[in-house]
């Protein structure tokens, strides 16, 4: 397993795609596998609570700002091993808008030394065009009254369902997962539909520890693809003393990506990104920002009392 997860890796860095926007954008995806794989939810022994906020392309006007907010936990019952979690996105790109919200479930089975998980999430996606908003330029190019864009603010909702698997050891990582199945289509009225289109996201990881043991090399690759067109971050990331981070990463025709984090007293953790386009973007856009902030604690279950126990009070 392990040598099919670094050649995997191997294979997408070489890659050569074409860019595209799909699903929401995450530079710090290393930290936040279940925002796009719902097997990822329960891994480890902790409670995970993660916070993560992006405003892409600063300088271009009405770019997209997304936040995403997600808690999962490891359940046991009985001799099985579980994870369940919750998932909500909030994202305003141009006129669009889009919230979701999920809940999430893993079945977990160990096995090679690792754990397997198989998940999937159910929920809903919102989603509105701010049509009284619109302004269609007046020239011989442009239809000013274009039957396919909404003149007024519309809205809709539609039920919304993505499953994955993933496997983890405390060396490496793989995950492999689908989101909106079901391709659900959110009626806007008796003129318009929006369809949300599948994306299946493949990312995978390694810690490689050097010579000095408080140094881990951390690379990690991220792909996405909708069928048409492919998406691939590949990050190398260098960890100190399982305190501080720092890292590069490369989206394929689209911006490098410099990273910074520490883990903080208590279980809490903050990271942060910056995405330097270089695309034709960057005469518009000073570049992105991404700020990602997490907490991990146990909650202990006994027989007269509960208590919360940090794993960095271990």
């Amino acid at each position: 397993m392990r040598k099919v997860v670094l050649s995997l890796l191997f294979l997408l860095v070489c890659l050569w795609p074409v860019f595209s926007q799909f699903d929401a954008q995450l530079s710090q995806y290393m930290f936040h596998n279940s925002a796009f794989n719902p097997a990822a939810v329960g891994e480890g022994d902790m409670i995970q609570i993660t916070g993560q906020h992006r405003i892409q392309w600063v300088g271009m006007p009405n770019a997209g700002q997304t936040t995403i907010f997600s808690i999962n936990s490891p359940l046991k019952i009985e001799n099985s091993h579980h994870g369940i979690g919750f998932r909500f996105l909030n994202e305003n790109v141009g006129l669009f808008t889009n919230q979701t919200a999920h809940l999430q479930y893993a079945y977990k089975k160990y096995i090679a030394g690792g754990v397997l998980s198989f998940g999937a999430d159910i929920g809903f996606a919102s989603v509105g065009f701010k049509g009284s908003k619109d302004s269609i330029p007046a020239d011989d190019y442009h239809n000013q009254t274009d039957p396919l864009i909404p003149k007024t603010d519309v809205s809709g909702i539609g039920f919304d369902m993505n499953v994955g698997m993933f496997y983890s050891t405390t060396a490496y990582y793989a995950g492999l997962s689908y989101s909106h199945l079901n391709s659900p289509t959110v009626n806007w009225g008796d003129s318009y539909d929006f369809k949300l289109v599948g994306t299946l996201y493949f990312t995978g990881g390694y810690n490689w520890v050097l010579p000095d043991p408080k140094f881990v090399f951390k690379p990690s690759t991220l792909l996405k693809t909708d069928f048409s067109s492919l998406q691939l971050d590949a990050t190398a990331r260098l960890e100190y003393d399982n305190k501080y981070w720092g890292g590069l990463s490369y989206r394929i025709q689209d911006a490098v990506v410099f990273l910074a984090g520490i883990n903080i007293a208590g279980g809490m953790s903050i990271g942060y990104s910056y995405d330097l386009p270089t695309s034709q973007i960057i005469t518009v856009s000073s570049g992105s920002h991404e700020f990602v902030l997490g907490y991990n604690f146990e909650y202990i279950f006994q027989k007269r009392t509960s208590k919360f126990k940090s794993i960095r009070l271990l």
